[in-house]
């Protein structure tokens, strides 16, 4: 029986391991299917059709026929429609998105930017670097703060919140940030990367396409 979801992305995308960590986590199967950005195939109409921002990663439902945009949604999307990770309460509901905007707003962007600098993919002044690592680090503190005598960052269980945040924890040390600056936030990633079902960025997207097993 094919799987629910089809999965298009690039291994070295954080957005795309969020998407991907989250099917893991609650054990739904997905068919892989890898985009060739180098090649532009993320811009070519055929993509374009079911993804209309020319971005990764797209999530199809082909229980409904649905093409899904942007991580965070899917996020939410996923936690409504399986029942999980999405919070036990309206208010837990409500704070689960906050972070979720949080993130988006605070901590991903400039991480993820000074990670593509550190690690070659974009080029840069040493400034520019060094401005995405202070905005990271300022929003990691925020974090840390929050997380002190908590397990996880919304109610008492894990949360999509979790999930969206540790796609961009993951790839701090690629970044050039030590995680031990910040024992909160280390703390907690140990307790996501305990989580039945969890892979690493490194195991979890292949660097081809491939069906689900």
């Amino acid at each position: 029986m094919p799987a629910r979801f089809e999965l298009h992305g690039i291994f070295v995308s954080g957005p795309t391991y969020k998407v991907g960590l989250m099917l893991s986590l609650v054990g739904e199967p997905f068919d892989y299917a890898h985009l060739n950005m180098m090649e532009g195939e993320h811009k070519q109409p055929a993509y374009l059709s079911k993804q209309r921002y020319g971005q990764v990663p797209l999530l199809i439902d082909r229980s409904n026929g649905r093409y899904l945009c942007q991580s965070a949604a899917i996020l939410e999307y996923l936690a409504d429609t399986l029942g999980k990770f999405g919070g036990a309460t309206l208010d837990e509901r409500l704070q689960v998105r906050e972070w979720l905007y949080w993130d988006f707003d605070r901590l991903a962007g400039p991480l993820y930017k000074a990670r593509v600098i550190k690690i070659g993919i974009r080029q840069a002044p040493p400034e520019v670097y060094e401005d995405h690592l202070a905005s990271a680090k300022a929003a990691l503190k925020v974090l840390d703060t929050h997380l002190a005598g908590r397990d996880w960052l919304v109610g008492e269980g894990t949360t999509i919140a979790d999930i969206d945040i540790y796609g961009v924890i993951a790839f701090a040390d690629a970044a050039g940030i030590d995680l031990a600056e910040y024992p909160n936030v280390a703390a907690w990633a140990k307790r996501v990367e305990a989580l039945p079902g969890f892979k690493a960025t490194g195991e979890l997207l292949p660097k081809s396409s491939r069906e689900a097993a």
